[in-house]
């Protein structure tokens, strides 16, 4: 992909995300009043597998900000968003304020994290459906890799490439990006039409970018439910989890991993 594209599907992203960001504002999806009253944004997946007391914090694609602000809440030293979206980091800065909570948020491309944030942390955070926005793990975890301390871990929870492809999408990463105008997620959002930019990343893929990059894996799990309603076809059969069935079975919906990195 040229740079010159790259740019463009970049900016196509930012203006999409800055549009969903107002709309996700007023959704029960993000119950940002629940939130400001002392509500976690966090679920069962990652709040049984991360602890966070007395580190320092990085999220990347943050949004605006309710997970980097809830790890806070939950004992993290010091916490750190970025994203591309300036009208979410806006929206994270002033809930920060709101909420009396210690933050950092700073909006820019993430491979340039490094640059941007001049720090490195104790753990690096990614979740719930941020790798399809980035054409390129390579350089993710070479940029995860220079954002952590020697001993360092990210913790990924993330959907399960196998959903996407139910709806069409490639599994393999073929390098070809996916141009669409959709909605959102939300429930106010779904009309809202923006066109967007995605690529699709195997298990493979995010993996091997991380082993090539100095991060060794320490864990990997994966979920037969979605913590979240967000895909066509869920069912909650257990409350807040999510499932969809294929020929009666339960899909692979979420997998976490966590990756250390070496020194």
């Amino acid at each position: 992909m040229t740079s010159k594209a790259e740019a463009e599907y970049q900016r196509l992203n930012q203006l999409a995300w800055n549009e969903r960001t107002k709309l996700h504002l007023q959704s029960e999806f993000y119950d940002v009043k629940g939130f400001l009253c002392g509500r976690s944004s966090l679920r069962e997946i990652e709040l049984a597998e991360l602890s966070v007391k007395g580190k320092s914090l990085l999220h990347l694609q943050c949004h605006f900000g309710l997970d980097t602000l809830s790890w806070a809440r939950e004992g993290a030293a010091s916490v750190a968003g970025l994203d591309l979206s300036d009208e979410a980091i806006t929206s994270a800065r002033q809930l920060a304020e709101r909420a009396a909570i210690d933050a950092e948020f700073v909006c820019g491309d993430l491979y340039q994290a490094p640059a941007l944030l001049q720090r490195q942390f104790d753990l690096v955070y990614v979740s719930y459906g941020a790798l399809v926005w980035l054409p390129d793990l390579h350089r993710w975890a070479e940029t995860v890799s220079a954002c952590l301390k020697p001993g360092g871990e990210l913790y990924l929870a993330e959907f399960h490439p196998l959903q996407a492809l139910f709806d069409g999408y490639d599994y393999f990463h073929t390098g070809k990006a996916d141009v669409e105008l959709e909605g959102s997620y939300t429930e106010n959002a779904q009309e809202a039409q923006h066109t967007t930019v995605c690529w699709s990343h195997s298990l493979a893929d995010v993996i091997s970018a991380l082993l090539a990059n100095g991060l060794q894996l320490r864990a990997f799990r994966e979920y037969d439910f979605s913590p979240y309603d967000c895909f066509e076809g869920l069912q909650e059969d257990t409350p807040g989890r999510f499932r969809l069935y294929h020929q009666g079975k339960a899909i692979p919906l979420v997998y976490s991993l966590r990756a250390v990195k070496e020194g």
